[in-house]
């Protein structure tokens, strides 16, 4: 079901990325997006916008009404959009992908190091030199420890998975005997 709300939402997103970079208005239009997603993301809301017999008119009079002056008049546009299109469940997304779209603009890329152990500053240091370096702008890197991963690191920056962790040396070794 993600990779369904993602495929609906991803062209929602990159047009509206498109319209704000050609007006000027990137951080109106996350803050816009942000406030909207956070209101169709309430429990209460939510279950109203899946209600079919909550006419989407009335869904839409209450989101507005609940973002009152928050709103710039082409993002009350675009929920209005939303709301006739029946894809104000999206809304959390379509802002999730606007700030990718952004924050890859901006040439930054999120990277997010799983480690088995703590990892003392000169490691992140240098860790986030080697990424600087191998991406060829500036990262964002998230660190987390997880040890379950019994050693080593593992690196995911979008597509790109580099796993150097004792466990999946561990996997790739059954994979190999096939086990």
């Amino acid at each position: 079901m993600a990779g369904d709300i993602t495929t609906i939402a991803r062209p929602y997103a990159e047009a509206v990325f498109e319209r704000a970079k050609e007006t000027g208005q990137i951080d109106a239009w996350s803050q816009a997006l942000e406030l909207l997603a956070t209101v169709t993301a309430d429990a209460g809301l939510a279950a109203q916008i899946g209600n079919p017999s909550v006419p989407r008119e009335r869904v839409l009079e209450i989101i507005l009404d609940v973002c009152g002056e928050g709103l710039h008049a082409e993002a009350a546009n675009f929920l209005r959009l939303l709301s006739r299109n029946a894809r104000l469940t999206a809304m959390p997304e379509i802002a999730r992908l606007f700030e990718v779209s952004r924050t890859a603009d901006q040439g930054v890329s999120h990277v997010l190091i799983r480690s088995a152990f703590e990892l003392g500053d000169d490691e992140l240091e240098s860790l986030s030199a080697a990424l600087t370096k191998r991406f060829g702008g500036q990262v964002d890197l998230t660190v987390e420890t997880d040890s379950a991963l019994i050693g080593g690191i593992e690196i995911r920056a979008g597509d790109l998975v580099i796993d150097d962790s004792v466990r999946g040396k561990i996997k790739q070794l059954a994979h190999a005997l096939q086990f």
